[in-house]
C-alpha cells in the first residue's frame, strides 16, 4: 500500500497548488490528480451536484488504487466530504478545511479572522462553524470573492486588473480589523503575494497549500504509509481538455505537465 499513489481532486486546476506543495514536501510520493474542468466552477453549483461529481471522481481515484484521497477544493470539502468518505470506505480521506482550522486555533484567543472564498464555501459557513467549535472567542468574518478564481485561471495575477479586483474585495467592511486571513480557495495561494502587498504585513495571510501538505505528510507518517520509492510517476487528468487548461496547469503546478482527458 505504501507505494500506491496519492489521489487529489479539484473542480478544476486550482488544486494543483496543493499537489505542488505535496510534491515538494513528499518527493517520494506518486500523485494522481483529477480536475473536473467539465463542471467548474463548483462554487456556483448546488450541493447535490457537487456531491455527485465528487463521488464519481472518488470512484475513478479508487479504481487507480490511490492509498488516500485529498479533496483539494474548498467547495467540495464543504459540501461533499462525508459523501466522499462514505464512497472511499476504508481509504483515508482529507479535505483542505480542517488542517487550516487546526492551524489557526492552536493558540486560541480573541482572533479576528477573515475568510474569502467561493459562494458555495462561504454560504456553507463551514469555516466559522469549525473555528468556533474549537475556539468560541474567535470572531470570523466571511466574504464571497467569485471573480478571483476565474481571474487567476485566465492568468491575471500581476497586473492592474488583478490589483484592482483584489483591492476592491479586501476593502470590504466585512474584512475590517481582521488579524488573519484564510484563503478558502486553492487558487488563491497564487495571489498571496498580492494580498500581502495590500495588507503591508499587518495581516497574517494563511499559506493554505503548504499547511495542507504538511498535514498530509504528518498523517502518512502517523499511519505508516509513506512511500519508499524514488521512481515518481505523476498522472494528471481532466474531464474536459483544452490547450489553455494545460497551459494554466503548468503555471499552477510550476512545471511542465501533460493533461489527459477522462470522462467520468
Amino acid at each position: 500500500m505504501n507505494n500506491q499513489p496519492i489521489g487529489i481532486f479539484d473542480s478544476g486546476i486550482g488544486g494543483l497548488t496543493v499537489a505542488h506543495a505535496i510534491k515538494k514536501i513528499l518527493p517520494n510520493e506518486d500523485i494522481i490528480y483529477f480536475g473536473d474542468t467539465e463542471h467548474l466552477p463548483y462554487g456556483e453549483k448546488s450541493k447535490k451536484a457537487i456531491q455527485n461529481y465528487s463521488i464519481k471522481i472518488t470512484q475513478f481515484l479508487l479504481h487507480k488504487k490511490c492509498k488516500i484521497i485529498i479533496i483539494a477544493c474548498n467547495s467540495a470539502s464543504s459540501l461533499a466530504y462525508k459523501s466522499v468518505k462514505k464512497t472511499a470506505k476504508k481509504i483515508p480521506v482529507f479535505n483542505v478545511i480542517n488542517p487550516i482550522v487546526d492551524h489557526i486555533v492552536k493558540q486560541c484567543s480573541e482572533y479576528n479572522i477573515g475568510v474569502i472564498g467561493t459562494k458555495a464555501t462561504i454560504q456553507s459557513n463551514i469555516y466559522e462553524t469549525e473555528i468556533k467549535t474549537l475556539c468560541k472567542s474567535a470572531k470570523v468574518s466571511s466574504l464571497t470573492t467569485p471573480l478571483l478564481a476565474p481571474m487567476i485561471e485566465e492568468g491575471f495575477i500581476n497586473d492592474d486588473i488583478s490589483q484592482t479586483v483584489i483591492a476592491n474585495y479586501l476593502a470590504n467592511k466585512k474584512l475590517a480589523n481582521i488579524e488573519h486571513l484564510i484563503l478558502a480557495c486553492t487558487h488563491y495561494p497564487l495571489i498571496r503575494h498580492k494580498i500581502n502587498e495590500y495588507y503591508k504585513g499587518k495581516v497574517n495571510v494563511i499559506d493554505s497549500a503548504n499547511i495542507v501538505a504538511k498535514h498530509i505528510a504528518e498523517q502518512l507518517e502517523k499511519n505508516d504509509i509513506l512511500s519508499n520509492s524514488k521512481k515518481n510517476k505523476h498522472q494528471f487528468y481532466v474531464s474536459n481538455f483544452t490547450k489553455s487548461f494545460e497551459e494554466s496547469a503548468n503555471f499552477f503546478f510550476k512545471e511542465y505537465i501533460k493533461l489527459e482527458e477522462v470522462n467520468i
